[in-house]
């Protein structure tokens, strides 16, 4: 049985509310309280899924099917750079760990919004506290790989049949 482009357009969507799921579950029953990196890369797989559910119920003919597969690129991308970027700080070693920040709550409310991307961006010590692992790798690195898979699944159906 072969699945349309529509049909796989909604497992991906399928996908990323699964991903958000597993974030809920682990923040509000695992009590791993998200940082700033986290935050960031949850918008990414919403956005992901946005566009994901938007092709797969617009239906779009060839041409809207490249559009909509190069919104889906540009989320996976920022996605994969947030956790990356993530990945990052949790490589380093204790002494070169940047020092805890602002909540992001309080970052928001303060500053204008391009310093509250830069401050999240460089890192803070929360973001490089690895609390979680799976197979062997920390959340980031999963989220890496998913929204990586993700993307890619999602330019190559909207891309190999318009």
């Amino acid at each position: 049985m072969q699945i349309g482009v529509r049909g796989a357009n909604a497992l991906g969507a399928l996908a990323c509310a699964g991903l958000m799921a597993y974030a809920l579950y682990a923040q509000h029953v695992l009590g791993l309280e998200p940082c700033p990196l986290c935050i960031f890369q949850r918008v990414a797989v919403i956005g992901l899924g946005l566009a994901f559910a938007g092709v797969a119920l617009h239906g779009p003919g060839p041409a809207g099917r490249r559009a909509w597969g190069v919104l889906l690129g540009v989320a996976a991308a920022g996605g994969a750079g947030v956790a990356g970027r993530h990945l990052w700080l949790q490589s380093l070693p204790p002494e070169r760990v940047p020092a805890c920040g602002p909540g992001l709550d309080y970052m928001i409310e303060t500053f204008p919004f391009t310093e509250v991307l830069q401050t999240v961006l460089s890192g803070s010590g929360e973001c490089a506290q690895v609390d979680w692992h799976f197979l062997g790798l920390a959340m980031p690195a999963w989220v890496l790989v998913c929204v990586v898979a993700l993307g890619a699944a999602g330019l190559w159906n909207n891309w190999r049949r318009a």
